[in-house]
């Protein structure tokens, strides 16, 4: 049974990843403000970057501006972009990452002292330490909390207005109450919505970090926030088994790719070739009958080929264990490549909360950054810097004059039950493993997973509507004896949440606008008179209702209106 602790601050930071730890140290260099960050893992090791990083992918170069990364980012995602948001971050990742490498960040320097380019927008870091600097950086300030281990459920709503969260402990039998003046959402998007690519015990060897189970859409969903982009899956292209980054060989030793038959197949599917399309190209090649498809590294230099070895030493060893194990190294064979399960993610694709240019959400007293804001591709780690900048400064403006609220008796007691209703809860038919195989499994067969090649159409998306809807009713009634068992069912439920946004969005959208992201058998051709537009929706009663939004082009500032 829980029991309930109530906490209050100023500015409340839900997840204590990249964007998170900025947020925080924004609020905190700039104001006298109490900043608490929730985190469910640990601060140290926590989000996306935990296992570390070894580029900067959003950096402008000499030769590039923030008008030139836009026209990038319009051109990748097909005109389907807020380009208001995409434009302030672009002015921001060259001054954020001078920040980054103040606290401690080693930055790769040529002989004359600049960066050293990687590719068009990114830059070499030594960044396996990436997050420890940020923690350590977060962990001077006598003005930010941070409660580790403690998973946050749904926000407190008072009039439409968020308030505060509610949360639970993953170490003692406590529940949290926390009320804040303003609250920041930095949870990072969703993976796990798909069956992946290995199978049992390799399962988590997945391209985006397995514990971001979507929990702060869910919360914005259940919430009733308006949310935006979550037909625009990403959908990476990595090294077979290991599921390692591609951009490292492809940019670091300019590996084109070909197919089983040692052919360049790019140039076949498209004129300018987008990150989607070379996904989609690799796809069709297999589904021609010409594949395995390969980055071409045989043949490289013994120099090019330490390189690489270093590159993924500092970010996935195991490609390196995998060369070195089976005797195939780079530069004796090339490298196989395969599309993985699609992600929920804003800084890689445009899903998230919809915001306005402050980075508020429909909710007033919430705000967003990094991942879990959307409309805003590409933004990678500078940009998620840079919006929990833009984010904390909101929200400090916000809460100015904004008072803590609280629950009556009767409001705890309710809250009680709703947090103990595992535990209360008849032993149920099924866990939350096999409630999760179980959503993986439809989403992979009905809603374009690697085993349908990422297609789509509306009849297989009606069946995968139903049967999700009828997990989310089982996963509800699920049965918890611990802690453990209490997280991974709020984790399946939460994953249940946002299939059923991705699934409404991508019936809303009748085109294909993002082969292999979006690829729709009904609607196989773009279509710009009808569709150049946002696909976003609320959550009411139940049901998901789609809100269609006209582009944001650069110069117009969107604010909130309703």
């Amino acid at each position: 049974m829980l029991k309930p602790k109530i906490l209050t601050t100023d500015i409340l930071i839900v997840g204590g990843g990249t964007a998170g730890c900025f947020a925080a140290l924004t609020a905190a260099e700039t104001s006298q403000a109490q900043v608490l960050i929730v985190e469910k893992a640990h601060i140290k090791r926590s989000g996306c970057l935990a296992a570390g990083v070894n580029a900067l992918n959003a950096y402008l170069p000499e030769g590039e501006t923030p008008e030139s990364y836009l026209e990038y980012v319009r051109q990748d995602a097909a005109g389907v972009v807020r380009e208001d948001l995409v434009f302030s971050l672009a002015q921001n990742f060259n001054r954020v990452t001078r920040k980054l490498e103040e606290l401690g960040l080693r930055i790769l320097k040529d002989a004359d002292g600049h960066y050293v380019v990687r590719g068009r927008h990114s830059i070499k870091i030594n960044g396996e330490n990436i997050k420890p600097l940020l923690a350590s950086s977060v962990a001077q300030y006598t003005n930010i909390r941070v409660l580790n281990r403690v998973n946050v459920t749904d926000y407190i709503c008072r009039e439409h207005k968020v308030v505060g969260v509610l949360a639970f402990s993953l170490e003692k039998d406590v529940f949290y109450v926390i009320y804040a003046k303003a609250v920041i959402c930095a949870t990072g998007g969703a993976a796990g919505l798909y069956r992946p690519n290995n199978p049992g015990f390799s399962r988590h060897k997945m391209w985006y970090c397995p514990f971001n189970t979507g929990a702060g859409y869910a919360m914005g969903i259940r919430a009733g926030a308006e949310m935006t982009g979550f037909e625009m899956r990403f959908i990476a292209l990595r090294c077979k088994d290991t599921i390692a980054p591609t951009g490292t060989i492809a940019q670091g030793v300019k590996a084109v790719q070909v197919n089983g038959r040692g052919e360049e197949y790019l140039g076949r599917y498209a004129g300018i070739l987008s990150t989607p399309m070379r996904l989609w190209a690799t796809v069709a090649e297999n589904q021609r009958g010409l594949g395995p498809c390969y980055l071409q590294t045989e043949g490289i230099t013994v120099q090019q080929e330490e390189e690489l070895y270093k590159a993924y030493l500092n970010m996935a060893p195991a490609q390196v264990l995998s060369w070195l194990d089976s005797g195939r190294n780079p530069r004796l064979a090339n490298v196989e490549i395969t599309g993985t399960e699609p992600y929920i993610v804003g800084g890689h694709c445009a899903s998230g909360y919809w915001v306005d240019s402050r980075r508020a959400t429909t909710l007033p007293g919430l705000f967003v950054a990094g991942d879990a804001a959307g409309g805003c591709p590409k933004k990678y780690v500078p940009g998620c810097l840079a919006e929990g900048e833009i984010a904390a400064l909101s929200a400090l403006e916000y809460s100015r004059g904004q008072e803590s609220q609280t629950f009556s008796d009767d409001e705890m007691d309710a809250v009680r039950v709703r947090m103990n209703r595992c535990f209360d809860s008849r032993q149920s038919l099924y866990n939350a493993e096999q409630t999760e195989e179980a959503m993986q499994k439809i989403m992979d067969e009905y809603a374009g997973g690697i085993g349908t090649g990422y297609l789509i159409d509306g009849r297989k998306l009606a069946i995968a509507a139903r049967k999700i809807q009828e997990l989310l009713q089982c996963a509800t009634e699920m049965h918890a004896e611990n802690l453990p068992e209490l997280l991974h069912i709020q984790e399946v439920v939460d994953r249940l949440y946002v299939c059923k946004v991705v699934i409404a969005h991508m019936q809303a959208r009748k085109e294909t606008r993002w082969p292999g992201y979006q690829q729709n058998a009904d609607y196989p051709e773009r279509d710009d008179p009808n569709w150049l537009k946002y696909v976003n929706s609320r959550y009411r009663a139940g049901k998901v209702e789609i809100v269609f939004r006209d582009i944001v082009k650069k110069g117009e500032f969107y604010e909130h209106s309703d």
